[in-house]
């Protein structure tokens, strides 16, 4: 029987009670209910249970989603979700340059776009791996501290029976098969953002990025609070009501995923990044999962201006996100802890210590704390970014990209990017999006500088 990821009432229903009890909600009288009829908790890492409830059990699960819905929170007032409330939160909210800063090269673009694509191949093998097989397998072949890709070749038999690679990624993410970069959500979101630019300039709405998305991206290549909202489009409900209806994914990482591309094409205007971040993942977020996507927004806009080393990015990053929420509280803690430790491994651990037991392995906060802490850890060097990022498990190829994107994004040039790194992409990138597939990076970084100068 095929059994949908992401969108059964039975499975959202655990993940929801753990979102409310984050979210400083009361839900332990509904859990207690759920769990008295019979009712399982969230699958631990994949989208859907393996079996079907009883027509009962998801008739229950709706309901229950809806009461917890209309639970207050006690954490309303200090992690706001509209524009207006995020602002007047943010005592430190950057001002716009006083003269138009010019835009990053075509060279710097293209380095971005490479840099995306490599750390998240890098991460692709490992997605949804713990934490101590990605460092056993890393181990086995030698390639730990994580220097390049990930390869099968050395690795024991048993140590690959224990902890089978993605078996969606591994034919072609591992060394031994690459071939051009494979399709990948972290690589079609940013191209959706480009078609989204192109078709409607800086000034886009929230109801134009859910446009765009009904014609332009398959229902089967979205994800967590990505499926969610297209299936709420496709019930008739507008944003930003996608977000909140029935998602109890709207704070993990999809829209952080979204947010190069707001960066790259707002230069030295953070305020500006993150007001077009807001309005692209209020389509499927809230609070949060917001502001993951305006501090990556904010961060890159920054690092365009080609002067600016990653402290200062991440520094300004933390200006447009409310200074009391707990992703702010988790950005410093993160940084905090790679300038106190030497050993990454270290970082990697107190940052699981404090998240892994209380928060999905996809959910915004502990993996924009790990991004943050290895790009700090590795003072933006791109090598370091990467491997530090994947490292630390969890979101793996999700935030192999972003470190990759700002870090490569440094360098200000593709040749600055070891060829270890960019050869075996063969300037070629697969997609279901648009006409893009077998698109190479030197055009989309073309395409991408033109709406970063477009008025």
């Amino acid at each position: 029987m095929h059994r949908l990821t992401w969108v059964q009432p039975e499975d959202l229903l655990g993940h929801e009670l753990r979102q409310a009890t984050q979210d400083g909600r009361q839900p332990s009288a509904i859990a207690a209910r759920w769990k008295a009829a019979g009712g399982e908790e969230a699958p631990l890492r994949a989208g859907a249970s393996p079996e079907p409830a009883t027509r009962y059990l998801r008739h229950l699960a709706n309901d229950l989603l809806d009461e917890l819905a209309d639970l207050p929170s006690t954490l309303a007032e200090s992690e706001p979700t509209s524009l207006a409330d995020i602002r007047a939160a943010c005592p430190n909210w950057p001002t716009p340059p006083p003269t138009p800063t010019a835009p990053p090269t075509h060279a710097a673009l293209e380095a971005a776009w490479l840099g995306r694509a490599a750390g998240c191949l890098l991460g692709k093998p490992v997605e949804k791996l713990p934490l101590t097989a990605i460092r056993a397998l890393a181990r086995s072949t030698g390639n730990w501290p994580l220097t390049t890709y990930f390869t099968a070749k050395g690795v024991p038999q048993d140590l690959l029976a224990a902890h089978p690679w993605n078996r969606r990624s591994a034919p072609t993410s591992l060394a031994e098969n690459i071939d051009g970069m494979p399709e990948d959500d972290d690589l079609n979101y940013p191209l959706l953002n480009l078609l989204l630019l192109q078709r409607h300039g800086r000034t886009f709405t929230t109801t134009d990025v859910a446009t765009l998305w009904l014609e332009e991206l398959p229902a089967g290549r979205t994800f967590t609070a990505e499926r969610i909202a297209y299936r709420n489009l496709l019930l008739g409900l507008n944003p930003p009501r996608t977000a909140r209806q029935r998602n109890p994914f709207r704070e993990w990482i999809g829209a952080l995923i979204r947010a190069d591309v707001h960066g790259w094409t707002n230069p030295g205007d953070p305020a500006a990044a993150a007001e077009q971040a807001h309005r692209d993942a209020t389509l499927t977020h809230t609070a949060n999962g917001v502001y993951a996507a305006m501090f990556i927004a904010a961060a890159i806009a920054h690092a365009t201006t080609g002067t600016a080393d990653i402290h200062s990015c991440l520094r300004t990053g933390l200006t447009v996100i409310p200074p009391h929420s707990r992703l702010a509280t988790a950005i410093t803690h993160g940084i905090r802890l790679a300038h106190d430790h030497e050993d990454f491994d270290t970082v990697v651990d107190e940052l699981h210590a404090t998240y892994a037991d209380t928060h999905h392995w996809v959910h915004a906060i502990p993996n924009t704390a790990l991004i943050a802490a290895a790009l700090t850890h590795a003072h933006g060097d791109f090598t370091g970014s990467v491997c530090r990022a994947v490292s630390g498990g969890w979101d793996t190829d999700s935030n192999g990209a972003t470190a990759g994107s700002i870090a490569a994004l440094l360098t200000g040039t593709p040749e600055e990017l070891p060829d270890r790194w960019t050869a075996p992409l063969k300037n070629r990138l697969s997609t279901t999006v648009g006409d893009f597939d077998g698109t190479g990076f030197d055009t989309l970084a073309h395409l991408t500088l033109v709406e970063a100068t477009r008025p």
